[in-house]
């Protein structure tokens, strides 16, 4: 005996051509532009998290400088007191 094979009824039969028809594939140029165009977002959006972070370190790098400017700016003032009373002490001398 021979397996039978299934039969497509005419349900089947219209489901397979209505679910042809809901299925309209795209051209391939609608697809390459799809992609293309989501290639250049992500491309965008990892140089802007680039020089976003660059930006954060130029920021670190000058937060660095101001402070050790600071600390010289107030080691210098030290030293011009630390000038002014000495020359105190030697006018008085005199």
């Amino acid at each position: 005996e021979t397996p039978q094979l299934p039969s497509l009824d005419k349900t089947d039969l219209a489901f397979s051509e209505g679910s042809q028809s809901l299925y309209k594939p795209e051209p391939l140029e609608n697809v390459l532009n799809g992609d293309v165009l989501n290639i250049l977002k992500v491309t965008i959006f990892f140089q802007l998290s680039e020089r976003a972070a660059m930006d954060a370190s130029y920021v670190q790098e000058l937060d660095g400088i101001l402070k050790e400017a600071r600390t010289i700016e107030n080691h210098l003032k030290q030293k011009r007191e630390s000038l002014k009373q000495r020359f105190t002490v030697i006018a008085n001398t005199l």
